[in-house]
């Protein structure tokens, strides 16, 4: 029997931001970087493990935002254009750097990976959530839901059809992009209040993962910790965060992205620079910004300026000693517990995707190193999906988990500070609003135009409740930005609720909507009529 099991979780997810014009911004780029330092990476080092025979396990989440974005026609022109515009930076970037022996070895190593992102991105045909779904059909990924717009699902259960909203549409979305009905879902923040999995398990949804506080603070202890899931009163899983393989990767000043051997994220060319030598990746208003070409590494934190230069190499190294390093810590962990359970315990590891490739530069790089050393360096820790797990183990202990999410403090506060407090009153309001709304039109009897523009409403609304703004409002990060794209969401339904209302819709400005927020092309505005919810099924 093996002594462990370890099941890595990614969550990839995006805000919502679709520009109609284009306009060259810092926000619209968050995507292309996701997409050329993140997702195609690690798809390119998950294809390298198939094509090895490496019998990976991997469980995913790609958030409907994301997917919407990954999807859309006009945003995948504009990735193409920018990795086009890298190849181009890159290949001027050899020509200034004539001279400096070290700085155009690096300028060649930008240009190499950018032609092997462009391969890749045309063997796939710029279809990211295609790739993710063959993996899935082979067996080696599993792709879980996510809340249609990540909306922060304690915080919205004044209301309790907000988060089934939040859930039912996120699911629904899932089952037209993937065919089938996901077993699992990532709470966004991995917010949890007790009852919600209730909701959860009216949708078809069989497990999702707590912060391990949730698992520690129950008011019922549970008998193998984060160890082993807990099945919730309503029979959904609950798998808790392992805290001691998050911290080993997910921080930057105790974990491995830390070491000074990895490429520095902050100390980019785009800043180092001036914009005319950026070519088409500076930004017309002369803000600067972030390019992906970086040339030095994580020495001198405190002093930018003072960087020493990158070796790949070298980086490539330390990865590799650091994912043998973390195989060995949960090894010998496995082998303590092991004995004092009645099955080996389960390491649940869930990061934020963007972390590996865009934030940490070689975290694809160790990922594929971690998934080798399971294979060739030892037997008894096993790589393992969720849905796998509880088909080995399918009896658990009974428990509610405790309320809390993995946000600063375990609680609500990133997303209920002072900096963004405001936005909730505008939420509710919104939210009792599209609720008593829709109680009053007779939706079989409906025009067309109506019917479009409710399902315009509920568009906006949603993308309101989204907890990407608030989290920016905390984190003073893009704040005049966050505050645009909420209040410009919430302005959109009250004007389409007036309209709808008064019986007289601006065809125009639904259009208008139409065009720019085309998210969620078959919602289904059923959805937000009141259900009853006594029971389960």
């Amino acid at each position: 029997m093996k002594k462990g099991y370890l099941a890595i979780v990614l969550n990839a997810h995006l805000p919502y931001i679709r520009n109609l014009e284009d306009r060259r911004t810092v926000e619209e780029r968050w995507l292309f970087e996701a997409v050329i330092e993140c997702y195609i990476p690690l798809l390119q080092k998950l294809s390298a493990l198939e094509e090895d025979g490496i019998p990976f396990k991997l469980t995913i989440a790609l958030s409907p935002t994301l997917c919407a974005m990954l999807g859309d026609e006009l945003l995948r022109h504009r990735t193409a254009r920018h990795l086009d515009n890298l190849e181009k930076l890159a290949e001027k970037e050899i020509e200034r750097t004539n001279g400096s022996f070290h700085l155009q070895y690096l300028a060649n190593f930008y240009r190499r990976r950018f032609e092997e992102i462009r391969k890749f991105w045309e063997k796939i045909s710029g279809d990211i959530i295609g790739a993710f779904k063959s993996l899935e059909e082979k067996g080696y990924v599993e792709i879980i839901a996510g809340a249609a717009t990540h909306g922060y699902l304690p915080l919205l259960a004044i209301y309790d059809e907000a988060v089934r909203w939040q859930i039912k549409t996120g699911v629904q979305e899932h089952i037209r992009l993937f065919s089938k009905a996901p077993h699992g879902i990532w709470l966004p923040e991995c917010g949890y209040y007790p009852g919600l999995e209730y909701e959860l398990a009216r949708n078809g949804i069989h497990f999702f993962i707590v912060e391990t506080k949730s698992l520690s603070g129950a008011p019922q202890r549970p008998r193998y910790w984060i160890y082993a899931p807990v099945y919730t009163p309503a029979g959904v899983a609950a798998f808790g965060r392992d805290p001691e393989s998050s911290k080993q990767v997910w921080s930057a000043e105790t974990g491995y992205p830390g070491d000074p051997w990895y490429r520095d994220f902050y100390r980019d060319i785009g800043f180092d620079l001036p914009n005319e030598n950026l070519w088409e990746l500076a930004l017309p208003d002369g803000e600067r910004t972030f390019t992906g070409i970086k040339y030095h590494r994580i020495t001198h934190k405190d002093k930018l300026e003072n960087k020493d230069l990158y070796h790949p190499n070298e980086a490539r190294q330390r990865a590799s000693e650091h994912a043998g390093n973390f195989v060995l810590g949960r090894l010998q962990r496995a082998k303590q517990i092991f004995p004092l359970m009645d099955r080996p315990p389960v390491f649940v590891a869930p990061y934020d995707a963007e972390l590996f490739g865009h934030w940490w530069f070689e975290g694809p790089e160790f990922l594929d190193f971690v998934f080798r050393k399971l294979y060739y360096d030892q037997n008894e820790i096993e790589p393992i999906t969720l849905s796998e797990y509880l088909i080995r183990h399918p009896l658990n202990q009974m428990l509610t988990p405790a309320e809390g999410s993995w946000g600063a403090n375990g609680d609500h506060s990133v997303w209920l500070s002072p900096s963004n407090a405001w936005m909730w009153r505008y939420i509710h309001a919104a939210t009792k609003r599209m609720s008593e709304m829709i109680e009053k039109i007779e939706i079989a009897k409906a025009n067309e135009i109506l019917l479009r523009a409710v399902a315009q409403a509920g568009r906006e609304l949603l993308l309101a409740q989204s907890s990407d703004w608030a989290f920016m409002l905390f984190a003073n990060r893009c704040v005049e930005f966050a505050k645009q794209k909420f209040t410009t969401h919430i302005e959109a339904f009250k004007k389409l609720a007036d309209d709808i209302e008064k019986g007289k819709i601006e065809i125009s400005y639904l259009e208008e909507l139409e065009k720019r927020d085309n998210i969620f092309p078959e919602l289904d505005i059923n959805t937000f009529k009141k259900q009853d919810n006594r029971g389960v099924i």
